[in-house]
């Protein structure tokens, strides 16, 4: 995350602009007349939508069905909205939310029985271990167990989900085990802690800040961008939320001076710009970037996640297939479009064999500690000094030649890379990238230590 001079390059994945949706109000109305003679059919045909839009339609959905709005997830395929109704004997919610511009499934579950099961689970398997969530896709509540939830454990969880009665849940088994990855080392330090930076903010009372994990904030109050350094940023304590209900913290720059752009640094000089904080949609593609592994890259898989840590359980977290591994706590999660959407919080597995990782939401962390992000003078992400100018491992990243390679996006190696870690080597992976035509390296990653601060936080 820089902190000190503006950057010379910007990542191409911030070139494209979201189209903002307007209000339920406008489109719905609008939708209910055929225009220029088409037929009712091709006016209800689902709209193709970036997966921020998905997100805001969905919003406005929900609050128009009522009752019968039961999930909705984004098919980045037909990069469509899909949205669960229970339509019982009103067909018109299915009506509405086609002429809203959605693709309406039918489900049997709704929200209000889903959240009961949920609450069920708490009540009956809050086990170190285990997580759930929501999975709109299937229409039922995924309930993950890691490798620790063995014998008394796995019956007491299998029993209590069969309880939930047929058709409700899932389990699945994790191989690694769910852990906050902080870890001992470099990127931004606290005392022997090592975490990474998410995005750069303005506090309440006007000062520079930046967002990491709860999990980091409590751990440590001051921070340094080099390790046995002098702290630049200082843990506004009142803010500072783990376990419970959320993972984030806020930190403030020491010095007031300080200039916080709102970027996200992926390595090689690349910076993504970061125009505002949005909510995740099931489906959405999204990035990461860490101290320790780089760049990598998943899909959302569920919202308001509840993970149960060892340290106690944490609720309102986004569920993702994206990897991480010790030192990318508090670490950017955003879109190729620069929308900022979580903060790494933890999860099982690790950037070689894949895993889980869950997320704190940006726009919930924001409203909780009173900060703003993105255009404006607000700021989010990694800089140009993060890492140097001559950051990164691969001689064409930030280069004429910079792309994301002939294998574009997150590959065999995508996320940690042979020699993943904070050093001269790490980075995302010999075919991490954001994307075919993103400008982002195929040798992208957090590069070598440099001239300035937060050198590999990201």
């Amino acid at each position: 995350m820089s902190h000190k001079r503006i950057p010379k390059r910007k990542a191409a994945i911030a070139a494209g602009g979201v189209v903002a949706l307007g209000a339920a109000a406008i489109l719905l109305p609008n939708a209910n007349a055929s225009q220029d003679g088409a037929s009712d059919d091709a006016a209800a045909a689902p709209r193709t939508l970036k997966a921020g839009d998905a997100s805001d339609l969905a919003s406005q959905l929900q609050g128009l069905l009522g009752e019968a709005f039961a999930g909705s997830y984004y098919d980045s395929d037909s990069q469509q909205l899909v949205v669960n109704v229970i339509s019982g004997d009103d067909n018109n919610v299915i009506v509405q939310a086609k002429k809203a511009g959605a693709k309406v499934r039918e489900v049997e579950n709704s929200l209000s029985e889903l959240s009961a099961g949920a609450q069920t689970l708490k009540t009956e398997a809050t086990i170190p271990g285990t997580s759930w969530a929501v999975d709109p896709r299937t229409n039922k509540i995924l309930v993950t167990a890691d490798s620790t939830v063995t014998g008394a454990k796995w019956d007491r969880l299998e029993s209590t989900v069969d309880t939930l009665g047929s058709g409700m849940a899932t389990i699945k088994k994790s191989a690694g085990t769910f852990k906050t990855f902080l870890s001992g080392g470099d990127a931004i330090f606290g005392g022997g802690a090592r975490c990474s930076a998410g995005f750069n903010v303005v506090a309440g009372d006007g000062s520079p800040a930046f967002l990491t994990a709860g999990h980091c904030g409590v751990a440590e109050a001051a921070w340094s961008d080099t390790e046995g350094g002098e702290p630049i940023a200082t843990v506004d304590a009142e803010t500072a939320t783990f376990p419970g209900a959320g993972d984030f913290a806020l930190v403030k720059y020491d010095d007031p001076a300080t200039e916080a752009p709102s970027e996200v640094n992926v390595g090689g000089g690349q910076t993504v710009q970061i125009s505002q904080a949005a909510d995740a949609a099931v489906g959405q593609e999204v990035f990461r970037m860490g101290s320790t592994t780089g760049l990598a890259d998943g899909q959302v898989l569920g919202l308001d996640a509840t993970v149960n840590y060892p340290e106690g359980t944490v609720t309102g977290l986004i569920q993702t297939n994206v990897c991480a591994e010790p030192g990318d706590s508090g670490g950017s999660l955003f879109t190729q479009d620069g929308l900022a959407i979580g903060l790494t919080s933890g999860g099982s597995g690790d950037c070689t064999v894949g895993g889980e990782t869950f997320f704190q939401p940006v726009t919930t962390a924001l409203e909780a500690v009173g900060a703003t992000l993105g255009a404006g003078g607000a700021a989010g992400g990694a800089g140009d000094q993060a890492g140097g100018e001559e950051a990164g491992a691969g001689d064409q990243a930030g280069g004429e030649e910079a792309g994301a390679g002939e294998e574009a996006g997150a590959g065999e190696e995508a996320g940690a890379g042979q020699e993943a870690g904070a050093g001269e080597e790490a980075g995302a992976g010999e075919e991490a990238g954001v994307g075919e035509d993103t400008g982002v390296g195929h040798e992208t990653g957090t590069g070598a230590e440099g001239e300035s601060g937060l050198t590999q936080t990201n």
